[in-house]
């Protein structure tokens, strides 16, 4: 694969994710109250419109306002930085490195528009089963979960 082409991937899925990201987000503070809940498969899958002020699973939700926004905005910042880089180095060593790549900058910058927009990220995918209850997440937290392992697996597969 050519370097350009290798770029279009990656900006393309980053731009996808984004674009899926936030259209989700919309639709949801569009139906839902804050806080309201509608199951969607009783015992397993919620659709719940909450936001978080803090980092993944609500980590620094409850420290200093303006330092944690701004602490995450700048974290934010610095992780697609470091993705610019690590994408020129990776590129050409395996075709899953671009698709990671830009799935995991596109999750955290629809994250950081969250952040940037509302000071906090809206999240709505509540799953649970019994009393076992996994923090609630978006499709920007999908696509950063499911672009890193593709990440790790491309690093597995390397020749």
């Amino acid at each position: 694969m050519n370097r350009n082409r290798s770029l279009g991937i990656t900006v393309a899925i980053l731009v996808l994710v984004i674009a899926v990201d936030q259209l989700t987000k919309a639709r949801v503070g569009d139906i839902f109250s804050l806080y309201q809940v509608r199951p969607v498969i009783r015992g397993f899958l919620n659709l719940t419109y909450i936001t978080n002020t803090g980092a993944a699973f609500g980590i620094f939700a409850g420290s200093g306002g303006v330092v944690r926004a701004w602490g995450l905005c700048g974290v934010a910042v610095a992780a697609l930085v470091a993705l610019v880089f690590v994408w020129r180095q990776l590129w050409r060593r395996h075709g899953l490195y671009p698709v990671a790549i830009g799935m995991i900058a596109g999750g955290a910058a629809g994250n950081l528009v969250d952040r940037v927009r509302f000071g906090a990220v809206v999240d709505f995918l509540d799953f649970y089963a019994g009393r076992y209850h996994w923090p609630a997440f978006n499709v920007a937290d999908s696509a950063i979960t499911v672009g890193v392992f593709l990440f790790i697996l491309a690093g597995f597969r390397e020749k």
